[in-house]
């Protein structure tokens, strides 16, 4: 492995995805160890953007291959090996799997995705990083209804992970944050846990204060100095105003697997925003992933309805699916004037706010803050009994988490790492 950096903070990233906490965490002038994330195409996503030639942000082991690979395996195979870097990290970031927690799915305490949880435990108490940072949806800090019957609650898996933290060492700190306050131009709510070792002396550089408070003292200066708005939340319109279709040129798709898509041929001149400036900053190229659906004649008569007769900005009402004949429980049409809702792993929740499509992934990728240079990789979509087990580009786009977010936090923990000169040898 490379020497780890002596005046730079460090961190390795478990649950990697394609890489936006990662991203942000580097904006904020962190130095990458190595990644963890187990599906083909988001570490290929992560790999082309993180770890080329031209963007070498990790310094990784020698005896770790650069290959997607399942945490549990991960520790398995690598044990002794990570001991080689016990206390050298400043910094454990994760995001396990959320699918187990999310309120938009069943909330099965037996889900065994819960359980990769307790892999970042094990991976905490083998490496035992300075600081820990853990991103989730709001369901990780709510309790579980056993079978959904409502008569037995389970504790939330927060609090387990609290009371093993704890027995290991840390002083947690928690809470809900909705990323639109922090520049990401969608109504995102996100459990951050962040813990500390209760011995290392940035705990008294906090004063008894939380870094969360820190976190809200230093957010309008970081908005500023993205040149965004600290009073009123970026808009669906200010993030993808130069994406829309009309009156543009269409173009063959040029990075679909699959031939006889359209794209526009994005010309940065039409629309812009200080928001789609800080996406397009030193980036003058189209970016990838423009690719548009094809949808058919009725679903785009359909959408058309939708967008003409629902109120925008909302999920659509039980009487308006019924109105209008839709099974499906889950569908907003866009407010061009408000922040989007939350971007899911779903194309389809999502509609438009003026034309009768869903989103392309680049579109879902600004907002949720990733920069047009930054190119995905992948099949599109996925269906059928594929989908448990791919990975595709609008599934890495919608369980990132956005890395003007992930900057925002990198920051005020990197400041906290930076006590008293510590170094990392």
């Amino acid at each position: 492995m490379q020497k780890l950096p002596q005046r730079q903070p460090v961190f390795a990233d478990i649950f990697a995805g394609c890489g936006g906490l990662s991203l942000g965490l580097i904006n904020a002038g962190w130095q990458g160890v190595f990644a963890i994330e187990k599906h083909p195409h988001a570490f290929e996503t992560l790999k082309t953007n993180l770890m080329s030639p031209e963007n070498e942000f990790f310094c990784w082991p020698e005896w770790l291959p650069r290959n997607p690979i399942d945490v549990s395996k991960f520790v398995t195979q690598y044990e002794e090996k990570l001991t080689s870097l016990k206390g050298k990290l400043t910094l454990l970031a994760g995001g396990p799997p959320c699918q187990g927690f999310s309120l938009a799915g069943e909330r099965a305490h037996t889900d065994p995705r819960n359980l990769l949880v307790k892999e970042y435990i094990k991976v905490v108490s083998i490496l035992e990083p300075r600081i820990l940072l853990i991103e989730n949806v709001q369901g990780f800090a709510l309790a579980f209804k056993k079978n959904g019957n409502g008569k037995h609650k389970y504790i939330p898996y927060s609090d387990f992970v609290i009371k093993q933290l704890e027995s290991l060492g840390y002083k947690a700190f928690h809470e809900t944050i909705n990323f639109s306050d922090y520049g990401v131009p969608q109504f995102r709510r996100r459990f951050i846990l962040i813990a500390v070792k209760k011995s290392d002396p940035l705990l008294t550089k906090l004063n008894g204060r939380t870094p969360f408070e820190l976190l809200v003292a230093t957010r309008k200066e970081f908005l500023s100095s993205k040149g965004l708005s600290s009073e009123l939340p970026v808009s669906v319109k200010q993030a993808i105003g130069d994406l829309e279709v009309h009156a543009k040129e269409l173009v063959e798709s040029n990075d679909s697997p699959i031939k006889g898509f359209k794209q526009i041929a994005y010309k940065s001149s039409c629309f812009s925003s200080s928001f789609i400036e800080l996406m397009r900053k030193n980036y003058a190229d189209a970016p990838n992933s423009l690719r548009l659906p094809r949808h058919r004649p009725q679903t785009t008569a359909q959408f058309k309805r939708i967008i003409d007769s629902c109120t925008l900005g909302k999920t659509i009402s039980k009487d308006d699916r019924i109105r209008l004949g839709i099974s499906k429980r889950a569908i907003t049409p866009l407010d061009e004037n408000l922040p989007s809702v939350t971007v899911t792993t779903l194309p389809d929740d999502i509609i438009h706010y003026s034309e009768p499509r869903i989103l392309t992934v680049r579109e879902n990728a600004r907002l949720q803050t990733f920069p047009d240079w930054f190119e995905f990789r992948g099949n599109y979509t996925t269906g059928g009994s594929k989908r448990k087990n791919d990975c595709p580009r609008y599934t890495q786009v919608g369980n990132a988490v956005p890395p003007l977010f992930a900057e925002a936090i990198g920051l005020i923990l990197k400041d906290l790492a930076s006590y008293k000169g510590l170094t990392y040898e």
